[in-house]
């Protein structure tokens, strides 16, 4: 590091002396003693192998070399005052920013409600919402680019020791069908009884669409199986084309709340089954943790202990 014959202790009381004019009230401005302004002085000027004022009736006055290392001792402390405000404001984005991450399906209609609840509460907060699939939101919260995940899904094994994994709820996923398919008058169907009908899926290629093939044959209903007769883009498109009568689909429970309340689909339970996916809160222990993501996680856990929000966010412990 390159050696500097000043300190910036020694600039501010430069500045001191050419603004109050004598280093007697220079001491008083900076709330030092008039010995100690001297003693630094002299230390400068030893460095600098020049005089910096001399004092003529009373008054400094400061010499060629005093004049120029004012000029700079200027500048330079203006930079250190935006420095240290560019630092304080800094800390305090960090109190009041918090960037969440989600999966796909949770991100679009679970996380918008939870976080909308929290900012009622909490109105200075700037949150930050990030989709994407469990992999890449597991492994942003890992190298601190996001601050906490709400994931389903696979996390991977090599993140398992650097992330705190919490399970939250379970995200239920229901067999939907039109409003007046004739199989909703039954209560529930067989597994093989699903084989017949006409599913409306995800494309192929999509990660979600192979998320929920790995969720079904997990729980012993062989996707392969399935009858696919229509392939689109979103869940959304496949909530229109149910509602068309266009075939019946495996969707999310919370991607569900309106169209069910306004009784547009119904669900059809399969027997001897429940299927289910855990969701999980994860965060990064050894990484920066604010109040506010620490009111946030408190937050969430506290949304499963009244009812009222269990309801309106369908969530199952």
């Amino acid at each position: 590091m390159r050696y500097f014959p000043f300190s910036l202790e020694q600039l501010r009381i430069l500045q001191a002396i050419k603004n109050e004019k004598s280093l007697k009230q220079a001491a008083e401005k900076l709330y030092i003693s008039q010995p100690a302004i001297s003693l630094q002085i002299q230390k400068l000027e030893s460095k600098l192998d020049s005089p910096v004022f001399e004092r003529e009736q009373k008054q400094v006055c400061f010499t060629s070399t005093g004049e120029l290392i004012l000029d700079y001792a200027v500048r330079i402390l203006v930079l250190c005052e935006e420095a240290n405000k560019s630092l304080l404001y800094l800390k305090d984005i960090k109190r009041t920013k918090l960037i969440i991450g989600s999966s796909n399906t949770t991100g679009t209609y679970l996380l918008p409600k939870i976080i909308g609840l929290f900012c009622r509460r909490y109105s200075y907060a700037n949150v930050k919402l990030e989709i994407s699939s469990t992999n890449r939101t597991s492994w942003s919260v890992a190298n601190g680019q996001i601050d906490i995940g709400i994931v389903g899904g696979y996390i991977p094994k090599e993140l398992h020791q650097s992330l705190q994994i919490k399970k939250y709820v379970n995200d239920e996923i229901g067999l939907i069908l039109p409003k007046f398919h004739k199989l909703g008058r039954l209560n529930s169907i067989s597994k093989h009884d699903l084989y017949d009908l006409k599913f409306i899926t995800l494309k192929t290629h999509s990660l979600s669409r192979k998320v929920m093939d790995r969720i079904l044959n997990e729980n012993k209903i062989e996707s392969s199986r399935l009858r696919i007769e229509l392939e689109l883009n979103s869940i959304e498109a496949i909530k229109s084309a149910v509602q068309a009568g266009l075939g019946v689909a495996f969707i999310s429970i919370f991607a569900l709340t309106d169209e069910l309340k306004l009784k547009k689909i119904q669900l059809l339970k399969v027997k001897e089954t429940k299927i289910n996916r855990a969701l999980s809160i994860i965060s990064n222990p050894k990484g920066y943790r604010s109040k506010l993501l620490e009111k946030f996680d408190k937050h969430c856990f506290d949304l499963l202990t009244k009812s009222l929000y269990i309801k309106f966010l369908n969530l199952q412990n």
